[in-house]
């Protein structure tokens, strides 16, 4: 009985889904963080009586034909990157992508990896850099004696050096977009890498055509809708447990005819 293999595909995709789901959950607090969505599509079928043969020597067509389903499988998990909500850090070092972009950022294997997390903060090298202390490009290092730092729409980065009073400019944050922003990997540490599904980036500075601005002080959170994902949790549940269903009436009815006599 075939019933069997298709509850068992069922409960694994929904099993998925739930990890999908508890995965979204886990970062509702993660720093730019874009929640993510199962998807899923039906396995092959077995022709019990082909669609569109032929039932007689007349030529009269089959209309609908008997197939019978394998399954389901899981097909992608897309990640959704809507703007998340703004929260106000007060931090000069907080910065969030309002719009379009993400920020480039240097991993150490000469790599080119993008990032949301506008989380920053200044190596003693005066380099700005994320909680990893990989460097953000863009902007030069920070003078030692700065004693404050301003970060304008356009990603200007300018600094006040104690005792002068006019600002200095010491570079200008850049931006990347892609063609599909859902084609990026994701490596952790709310990073990406460019794929070939991603397509190629585009970079620019914040403001341009096509590219969100930069907002000081601030910082994007992450995208979950909670009350969303925990209607989604309950469906996959349920689901789950119909699909276990299936294995228990399977398992009854072989039962019946194991015991004929």
């Amino acid at each position: 009985m075939r019933s069997l293999d298709i509850g068992a595909t069922g409960m694994l995709a929904q099993q998925l889904n739930v990890e999908v789901i508890s995965n979204n959950i886990a970062n509702m607090n993660t720093t730019g963080f874009k929640r993510q969505r199962a998807e899923f599509q039906d396995l092959l079928y077995q022709s019990m009586r082909r669609v569109g043969s032929t039932s007689t020597d007349a030529g009269t067509i089959v209309p609908s034909g008997v197939q019978v389903g394998a399954g389901v499988e899981a097909a992608a998990t897309y990640r959704i990157h809507e703007q998340g909500n703004m929260i106000v850090t007060d931090n000069p070092l907080d910065l969030a992508i309002n719009g379009d972009g993400f920020f480039l950022v240097d991993l150490p294997n000469g790599e080119t990896a993008y990032t949301r997390a506008g989380a920053l903060q200044i190596d003693p090298n005066g380099t700005i850099v994320t909680n990893d202390g990989f460097a953000v490009q863009g902007p030069g290092a920070i003078p030692q004696n700065t004693v404050e730092i301003t970060v304008n729409e356009s990603g200007e980065v300018l600094v006040t050096i104690d005792g002068q009073d006019a600002p200095v400019n010491v570079g200008q944050f850049q931006l990347a977009k892609f063609p599909n922003n859902a084609g990026l990997e994701a490596i952790g540490d709310n990073l990406f890498l460019q794929t070939a599904a991603s397509g190629t980036e585009t970079s620019g500075t914040p403001g341009a055509a096509g590219f969100g601005r930069m907002k000081q002080g601030l910082l994007e959170t992450s995208n979950v809708n909670i009350v969303s994902e925990i209607t989604q949790l309950i469906a996959a549940q349920r689901a789950y447990e119909m699909n276990s269903k299936v294995i228990t009436a399977t398992d009854e009815m072989m039962r019946s005819v194991a015991n004929l006599r």
